[in-house]
């Protein structure tokens, strides 16, 4: 997700790349904390022993689709031996075709690393040394510069990788010393394309430069290796799974702000007991409600309102339905979570080479998939905030907040307090709603008609990139409204978890007092959540949280 404040880069260890499947974690170790990547040498031996296959069918005189003919469209021109050199990097070339804002150098960490694990399967032909290019460029922090538009996702992200590939070569545009630097945690002021961060601090360099100064020698590329360079669901699968990492934690910070919301709104955790989540057992929901009973354990403000004195029969759905509307968000990451891990235990490429030595064409590249989960996660990050904007509007309307000052300002009449602050949530809601509008029901033939049906995979993580951002935002915004409305229940004190949250807040400077600047505050409060600083306080004071 992106905020004003980076998270502190921690130190990862290095990632072993071989025939198995890589894991979410290890994807978001190597493009998002710069850890570095090992080849395992059993893996490079099925590497070469694939080629010699691969070299074995460029002497027949029989064409093979991507060894001796053209693309595509093209397939069934066949290609002279002393042209197909030239056949693969015209290939790289032509496709490296993006436009418009950078992508951020997490991601294209990822989508390079996801490319490199499909060549370390022995499954797509190409050398060893190609292989070992892909590590050392990313071992040595050089970032290919991408460009946002160019995939439909179908074959695969084609654009994107293509521009990867073309570094490879010693062509086209990099940054370097970018290893480690958490891109998403920043934003693009300038640029209106979704979900873009601020690009590394360094200046683009050719390539050439860069890999020289690496001691990287640029590939000439062999038969087959251009194609197997750029068909594969590696830049869509990278956002996949960047995105699990954000949101695993941010549906945790969704029920820490709702904890807060309930203990400040004077809620009951009646609610949330274990028997009455056991009547509809779903694990997400069962999650979220326990987390909200560890928040909520020994809060004095909600004992106070606790016993036959107390005559509110029911909360909002807000308070009261937290749990049901996390947790299904939570499943619904759990779904796409078993997706990328089938998407990470993939060999993904077109031809492929089977056990067995033959080169077969598939569908194997169409990013469906990847594509619907990513839509999903949309529309459940849409939601999620949805309900914590109304959470954050009660606590503004005195008919509501159970008697805090009208939009909790400090002096009624004279300030504004947080009115303008719900505004904001308003708007991001509103544009998360379209955000969750999916891309992968949309589809633009291309390629003569030969790629009639595309997934538009890429497309969906790009806006989810942007949503979960959103999220992040209106998440800090309940955050810094609740403690506000906690800190001004004094002398009622909220619990262990709350309160720790609430001094965090307040360490930014956002406390209850008269009209300020508040825009600083809320990107201060946004760069805690981002950094996970938000869950941390809360989990140091009660104890683990799911």
């Amino acid at each position: 997700m992106s905020s004003s404040i980076s998270a502190p880069v921690r130190a990862a260890a290095s990632v072993t790349v071989g025939t198995g499947a890589l894991g979410i974690d290890d994807v978001v170790a190597v493009a998002r904390h710069g850890a570095p990547v090992v080849l395992d040498p059993a893996a490079l031996d099925a590497v070469a022993a694939s080629r010699a296959i691969i070299e074995g069918l460029a002497a027949d005189p029989e064409p093979h689709y991507g060894i001796s003919t053209g693309f595509g469209a093209l397939a069934t021109t066949f290609i002279a031996e002393d042209r197909r050199a030239q056949l693969q990097s015209s290939l790289v070339r032509s496709h490296a075709a993006g436009s418009g804002a950078e992508v951020e150098t997490e991601v294209v960490r990822a989508l390079m690393l996801l490319r490199l694990s499909t060549l370390m399967t022995g499954r797509t032909g190409v050398r060893r040394e190609t292989a070992e290019t892909y590590a050392a460029i990313l071992n040595a922090g050089i970032t290919p510069v991408v460009r946002e538009y160019g995939s439909l996702g179908c074959s695969g992200d084609l654009a994107p990788l293509a521009h990867c590939a073309l570094v490879a070569m010693g062509e086209g545009e990099v940054r370097v010393d970018t290893v480690g630097r958490v891109a998403t945690k920043e934003r693009i002021e300038t640029s209106s394309a979704p979900g873009l961060d601020t690009p590394p601090s360094s200046a683009t360099r050719p390539a050439s430069e860069a890999l020289a100064a690496a001691g990287i020698t640029p590939l000439r590329l062999g038969e087959k290796e251009g194609l197997a360079l750029i068909n594969g669901t590696d830049g869509m699968l990278g956002m996949l799974a960047l995105a699990i990492d954000d949101l695993r934690m941010l549906l945790t910070t969704a029920d820490i702000a709702a904890a807060m919301s309930v203990e400040g709104l004077m809620g009951t955790d009646a609610v949330f007991a274990e028997d009455l989540h056991r009547l509809r057992p779903h694990a997400g929901q069962a999650a979220s409600a326990a987390n909200l009973r560890t928040l909520l354990a020994g809060s004095p403000i909600v004992a106070s309102h606790k016993g036959p004195e107390c005559t509110r029969v029911q909360d909002a759905y807000s308070l009261r339905c937290a749990p049901q509307v996390h947790g299904a968000a939570r499943d619904t990451l759990a779904h796409a979570a078993s997706v990328a891990d089938a998407e990470l235990a993939s060999a993904i490429d077109n031809p492929v080479l089977t056990l067995d030595g033959r080169v077969e064409s598939n569908g194997n590249f169409h990013g469906a998939p990847v594509g619907y989960v990513l839509d999903f996660l949309a529309i459940a990050v849409a939601d999620v905030a949805s309900m914590s904007e109304r959470r954050t509007d009660r606590f503004l309307d005195r008919a509501r907040n159970q008697g805090l000052p009208p939009f909790l300002a400090h002096e009624v009449g004279v300030d504004s307090g947080l009115m303008i602050a719900q505004y904001t949530a308003a708007g991001i809601v509103s544009e998360l709603k379209r955000l969750a509008v999916p891309a992968s029901v949309d589809s633009i033939p291309s390629s003569a008609m030969q790629e009639d049906h595309v997934s538009m995979g890429w497309a969906a993580g790009r806006k989810l990139r942007r949503a979960i951002d959103g999220l992040g935002r209106v998440l800090a915004i309940e955050v810094m409204t609740a403690a506000r409305g906690l800190a001004l229940r004094a002398p009622l004190v909220p619990g262990a978890a709350t309160g720790a949250v609430v001094s965090l807040v307040a360490e930014t400077g956002a406390v209850p007092g008269p009209d300020r600047y508040l825009s600083p505050e809320i990107e201060a409060i946004s760069g805690l959540v981002a950094s996970g600083a938000v869950v941390s306080r809360a989990a140091d004071a009660a104890g683990l949280l799911a």
